[in-house]
């Protein structure tokens, strides 16, 4: 037998090529994770792209256009619940399949999705990508500096982190699963169908998505208080965030043992959804259209469906263009606030709210430091919030201008829309579905930016972090 040194070195120079290509991979997850992450998120809108493309994935075996299957993709992947087709009918059984891997692997977060890519890309965590999945719990950690670790998951913890995120997401749908099954067979779903439908509104529940699997959406299910109630409970559970989930499990009731995080998250969410519930009984419990034809109950109750809905989660029984003006002003404020951090829901986050409210308080209290719970919350934290929330007002208001202008369709539908696109809500006054395509790219990226995170977005272009060895001289000017 003859030898092929040719072969041999072809061999060689392949492995030599991906030994290379893994090398950089590596690198790029160590020494950049923020922009890793988004190139993840960047390239599985790419592949849902092509496959929402796909004739087999439509109904009527055509091509989707390219603007409708991008936006479709934008709103899987970033698991906002926004369409420009109606997702019941255009998509065919292999679409909606589509639908349904995409929200779940989205709903793992950005951060969270990263971390356990670069693992399997490395086959072990560095401590540079320690940070970054520990950064799902607080977002100092992308940005370096000291942080109290007794706010956040400690590094030795991320591992473990990392498996609650996968079995949380997996026992909680199957749990929703097990309770919306029967409920929709009640409701005279057919039992084989209902097979489809409960997975599949478990899923949407749980990662805050909305889509829905059957034609009239939740209207028939209008008076189901049961279901209404589980689905409500699966957005709660998702919208809290693994973070949250985390501590819940390690330390169950006794919440002197609960992180400041959780502790803020679980106050400000329900506060939220309390007074959200209250603000929208004042304000349609006259209007024939929406609560105006309930009795006291059912006014009540929908009133706190439709306030855990403008958290994040997107269903809706009601039309949403219905709502008074008012009203729609309300749920863009709910929607602008969004969930907890490293959760499914998106916006600002309520830890964010929280923080700046305390620091508030604090200062009108002439308090030199903000503090909560026996614990001091550091200056860099509120100038991280300070700036989450300037760049998601910046992001609105642009995005608000540039649909308003391409539309001109009224300002308080647009900027509802816009906001549920960068709060991945899901809920729309009925302008979306009608989006001409410049405002339709738009709205995919406002919700790309939204879902992405501005802290991650500005630390993936932002270079890398320097030190700086001297201090300016110290001048105040006037403000306020």
């Amino acid at each position: 037998m003859t030898s092929d040194p040719f072969g041999r070195r072809a061999g060689k120079s392949l492995r030599a090529r991906l030994a290379r290509l893994r090398d950089d991979i590596r690198d790029l997850t160590t020494n950049s994770p923020s922009r890793f992450a988004v190139g993840i998120f960047v390239t599985l809108i790419l592949i849902f792209t092509g496959l929402y493309s796909l004739p087999a994935a439509a109904a009527d075996g055509q091509r989707t256009p390219f603007a409708d299957a991008l936006f479709t993709a934008v709103s899987t992947i970033c698991v906002t619940g926004l369409s420009t087709v109606d997702m019941y009918s255009h998509w065919s059984p292999l679409g909606h399949l589509i639908t349904y891997i995409g929200v779940n692997v989205g709903a793992l977060g950005v951060l969270t999705l990263a971390s356990i890519l670069g693992l399997v890309i490395s086959k072990r965590l560095g401590l540079r990508a320690k940070l970054i999945a520990a950064g799902d719990s607080n977002p100092m950690r992308v940005h370096g500096g000291p942080v109290n670790e007794g706010q956040t998951v400690r590094l030795g913890e991320v591992g473990q982190l990392l498996v609650t995120v996968a079995l949380s997401t997996l026992v909680i749908e199957a749990g929703l699963v097990v309770l919306l099954y029967p409920s929709l067979v009640l409701a005279g779903v057919d039992p084989l169908t209902a097979l489809w439908e409960a997975p599949y509104y478990a899923a949407m529940s749980f990662t805050n998505t909305g889509f829905v699997p059957n034609a009239g959406g939740l209207t028939p299910f209008g008076d189901d208080y049961f279901l209404l109630t589980v689905l409500m409970t699966g957005v709660f559970l998702g919208s809290i965030g693994f973070p949250v989930i985390f501590a819940l499990w390690r330390h169950q009731w006794h919440v002197r043992r609960w992180s400041l995080h959780a502790k803020l998250t679980l106050i400000t969410t329900t506060a939220l959804f309390v007074i959200g519930a209250g603000v929208f009984v004042l304000l349609e419990y006259d209007n024939p259209a929406t609560f105006g034809s309930m009795d006291a109950w059912d006014t009540t109750f929908q009133a706190f469906f439709l306030s855990a809905m403008t958290r994040s989660g997107g269903f809706s029984v009601i039309d949403i263009g219905d709502l008074h003006g008012s009203s729609l002003v309300v749920g863009s404020m709910l929607m602008f606030v969004g969930g907890g951090s490293a959760s499914t829901a998106g916006g600002i986050k309520v830890t964010t709210l929280a923080i700046l409210a305390l620091a508030v308080v604090a200062e009108a209290k002439g308090r030199q430091s903000v503090e909560v719970f026996g614990r001091r919350v550091p200056s860099d934290v509120q100038r991280v919030a300070l700036s989450v929330v300037a760049w998601g007002a910046t992001i609105v208001a642009l995005s608000t201008i540039a649909v308003a202008q391409i539309t001109k369709a009224p300002v308080e539908d647009v900027l509802f829309d816009v906001i549920s696109g960068f709060a991945t809500v899901g809920l729309s006054t009925g302008l979306t579905a009608e989006l001409p395509d410049p405002a339709v790219y738009v709205m995919a990226l406002t919700m790309f930016m939204g879902r992405v995170g501005t802290v991650t977005l500005a630390a993936a272009v932002a270079a890398t972090n320097r030190s700086q060895l001297y201090s300016l001289p110290v001048e105040r000017p006037i403000v306020g």
